[in-house]
């Protein structure tokens, strides 16, 4: 086989995986893991079913591939909110900030989670799944943990593990944005979910402040 047509090869490859996750991401978020069903998947691609299958082997590896690509691109939105010039705890403000407005945007994104911790209802995912997706939670934590490492070296930020804290507002704020997804908590709540968060927050900054 030729280069040029081995390269052909691979492009139609990649050409008919692009089809495929497109396809799945808009059946996925609009009928829910657990109703999709990977023939219209695959009619919408314009693939056979069996071409899915070489790419995907099951319907939570596909699922999980859409969103972690989604999330690749949160990644970068995340890391242009890192600007040089602002403080420590402005930082930390910025872009758990952008967190809450993206994740309450697109709402169909924390669906994710549901994927990752429900594996007894939709099987167990594929080590190599689990691990991408791992992998791009641990980017999106050390961009935090870098700006909490930053403000313990300035001093504007008392000592303390830059990991554990950035984990620590991530946990919280992901627990604040679920609320919503939940009618029995969602009625607990007094004011807007926005007004708690920036209390939450500012509780946040205010315990890692050094002043």
């Amino acid at each position: 086989m030729s280069t040029a047509q081995s390269l052909g090869r691979e492009q139609k490859k990649a050409i008919s995986r692009r089809r495929i996750l497109e396809s799945a991401r808009e059946i996925f978020f609009r009928d829910g893991f657990m109703a999709a069903n990977l023939d219209h998947v695959a009619q919408s691609a314009g693939v056979a079913k069996g071409t899915l299958y070489r790419y995907f082997e099951s319907k939570a590896e596909l699922y999980v591939a859409v969103l972690a690509e989604d999330g690749e691109i949160f990644e970068h939105k995340l890391r242009e909110t890192v600007v040089s010039s602002l403080s420590a705890t402005d930082q930390i403000r910025t872009t758990s900030r952008f967190y809450f407005d993206h994740w309450t945007n697109n709402r169909h994104y924390f669906q994710i989670f549901w994927a990752i911790e429900n594996q007894s209802i939709i099987g167990e995912l594929p080590t190599e799944v689990l691990d991408q997706v791992v992998k791009l939670w641990e980017s999106c934590l050390q961009v935090l943990a870098d700006v909490i490492d930053q403000g313990v070296k300035t001093g504007e930020l008392r000592e303390c593990d830059p990991w554990e804290m950035a984990n620590i507002l991530w946990t919280m704020a992901n627990g604040l944005l679920q609320i919503e997804s939940s009618q029995a908590r969602s009625r607990l709540l007094r004011r807007s979910l926005d007004g708690v968060f920036e209390d939450a927050l500012s509780l946040f900054i205010r315990g890692i402040s050094s002043n």
